[in-house]
Parts: C-alpha cells; sequence; structure tokens
C-alpha cells in the first residue's frame, strides 16, 4: 500500500491530534513532528515514539536541555515528507508558506490563517473534491465546520432560502484557562455578521447565511443556534433523516439527559475517547423544529476535535490517495473510531 509521508508543525491543541489520527491511517506514516516547546506537551509526544523536529535551530538547545531528543530542524522534516500540517498559532502559519513552497511539500493550514493563503478551503463532506491534487488546502475553523456540515446536508438535501445562526463560543481552550478566559460575563463580537458567516461561503460560496457570535465564561465547546428559511415546507421528521444519515452529526436527546454541554463531553469520555473528543457535531434531535418553513436547530461544536477528520481528508485530497469524498470519510472515520 502506498502511505503518505506526514509531518505535524506546532503541537498544541490541534497539532496533537492530528499526529494521533495520522497514526491511525493505513495509508499515511507519520514522519514526526516539530515545534519549539519543551513542555509536559512535548515530552508526551517523544513518549509515543514520534521523532521531533525543532521548528526553529534556536529552539533546540532548550529542548535538548530539557531531555528531548532532537531529530533535526523542521528543514530536515520537510525533505522527509509529502505534505506538512501546519498547526502553528494564527499568522505563523501563513510566514511558514514560503518555506514549504521553497521545499516542494504540501500543505494544510488552520482557520486561523485566511482563505486567500490557499486554494481551497475545506470541509470534506461539502467539497472535497475542490481539494484534489492542490498543494495548499485550508481547514476552515471550528465553528465554521460545524456550520458547513449542518447546513451544507440541510442545503443538499432540501434547499436553504436564507439561514441565520447565533454561535455562543467557548472563551479560551481548557489547557490555557488558568491565563486567560472571561468570568461571569457574556461578551458579544462587535460586528455583524461575525467571521464565521463569510468563512463558511468560502466553502459553501452560495450559502446566504449571516451569523452573530458571543463568548462566554467556560471551556467546554461551542453552542450554535441556527434558524433556517427553507424554500419549502418540510417535515422535522424529514431533516432529522437527513442529518442522521450524514456524516459526522451525531444526533442526541436533551430527554438521554445530555442537557448541556458538559454532559455530552461527559458522554464521550464515557465512550472512551480519547481526551474526550468529539470528532461530531451533536446535535439536539428533540430541540430541532419546523415552523411554516422556518427550520430551528442547535448543536455543539467540540473546538478542539471537529476539525481533526477534516485535516486527514484534506491530506488524502491533495495527494489524490483516494478521489471519492465518501471512501475518504469512511476511512478516517473508521479509524478514528467515530461510530454511526
Amino acid at each position: 500500500m502506498v502511505k503518505v509521508k506526514v509531518g505535524v508543525n506546532g503541537y498544541g491543541v490541534i497539532g496533537k491530534r492530528v499526529a494521533d489520527a495520522v497514526s491511525l491511517q493505513r495509508d499515511m506514516e507519520l514522519v514526526g513532528i516539530s515545534d519549539v516547546a519543551s513542555d509536559y506537551r512535548v515530552q508526551v509526544a517523544v513518549k509515543r515514539g514520534y521523532p521531533i523536529y525543532a521548528s526553529m535551530e534556536e529552539a533546540a538547545p532548550e529542548m535538548r536541555k530539557a531531555g528531548i531528543k532532537i531529530a533535526g530542524t523542521l528543514d530536515d522534516l520537510l525533505k522527509k515528507v509529502d505534505v506538512i500540517v501546519d498547526a502553528t498559532p494564527k499568522g505563523i502559519g501563513a510566514k511558514n508558506k514560503a518555506l514549504y513552497e521553497g521545499a516542494g511539500v504540501k500543505a494544510t493550514f488552520q482557520g486561523g490563517e485566511k482563505h486567500e493563503l490557499v486554494q481551497a478551503s475545506f470541509v470534506a463532506q461539502c467539497n472535497y473534491k475542490r481539494a484534489l491534487g492542490k498543494d495548499f488546502v485550508r481547514i476552515v475553523s471550528c465553528n465554521t465546520t460545524g456550520l458547513c456540515r449542518v447546513l451544507g446536508a440541510v442545503k443538499q438535501a432540501h434547499g436553504i432560502k436564507r439561514a441565520r445562526a447565533v454561535l455562543f463560543r467557548r472563551a479560551t481552550d481548557p489547557w490555557e484557562s488558568h491565563k486567560s478566559g472571561i468570568i461571569n460575563t457574556a461578551v458579544p463580537e462587535t460586528h455583524v455578521p461575525s467571521h464565521q458567516g463569510p468563512d463558511a461561503q468560502t466553502v459553501i460560496p452560495d450559502l446566504n447565511i449571516v451569523t452573530l457570535a458571543a463568548k462566554g465564561p467556560y471551556n467546554l465547546s461551542h453552542l450554535h443556534f441556527a434558524m433556517v428559511e427553507l424554500p419549502k415546507r418540510v417535515k422535522a421528521e424529514a431533516v432529522i433523516k437527513t442529518l442522521r444519515r450524514t456524516p459526522r452529526i451525531l444526533l442526541i436527546r436533551a430527554a438521554d439527559g445530555l442537557l448541556g454541554l458538559n454532559s455530552v463531553i461527559e458522554l464521550m469520555r464515557d465512550l472512551g475517547r480519547p481526551r474526550a473528543d468529539m470528532w461530531e457535531v451533536a446535535l439536539w434531535e428533540d430541540i430541532a423544529s419546523i415552523e411554516g418553513d422556518e427550520l430551528y436547530l442547535v448543536y455543539q461544536v467540540h473546538n478542539e476535535a471537529i476539525v481533526i477528520p477534516e485535516n486527514i481528508d484534506a491530506i488524502r485530497a491533495m495527494t489524490e490517495l483516494e478521489r471519492d469524498p465518501m471512501r475518504s470519510i469512511r476511512k478516517t472515520d473508521e479509524a478514528l473510531g467515530i461510530a454511526r
């Protein structure tokens, strides 16, 4: 079997999860990870047996001092890979692009980078084929991924005349809660639309959507409220049936005790998910309703995990390991353990 050689630059929230996901794929080989840190995160990568590279030469001495064996620099890693997953902080990926171009290496970037940086912004179930053979692809943000999965499925099956969404965002990632976040308040974004609506249109260009957003004092994922005007009346059951058969959408019920963001993440823990990750969108089936021609949906987006399978599918599309979107999605989901 032909295996694509993959490197990961940036071993933070997304990078460490992508590295684990790549290592589970039968058609991919994780060549190594690159970072500038020498803290517990990179030390865990050492325990996992991942070859470690220094993203910057000047970071290498400190990493060695911490007992981390360095296999080389990022330049060395780029000589060994077909694709690099850039999971560095916002803005750094854009600076790295020239480095990847010079090395003749394909790259995926994350949602913090701008659409103009790449040849395609990507959500596997919506526009997989747009990324076929491309050199630079951007995996859109967690919230945009959630919007595209849910509204993309509704649009394809039933059409969308107009969509409006309100996003209640977590204030910070759990691992950074000690140094940032908000307490006893909610902070609305100061412009309409929030960036997620226009971002979704980079994936689904003809999606008529406006988004508003605010961040709240918690760190367990995001909550979306979508109000969708349909071109014709359908029953809520028909929409639920559509969503049930859509990959990476998990229908849940408040009636089963899944009453909030915390209980859904607790479910992931009980299911034995690594890091309690939820790669799917969790959509409340017993909240979904239709009044006239307007559909109302409420769903949860796990910011730490939702884009991980998208990175894997993008690698397959870019290298043309798999040209069929659903075959790639199935391969990724089976390797990760995503069950319908």
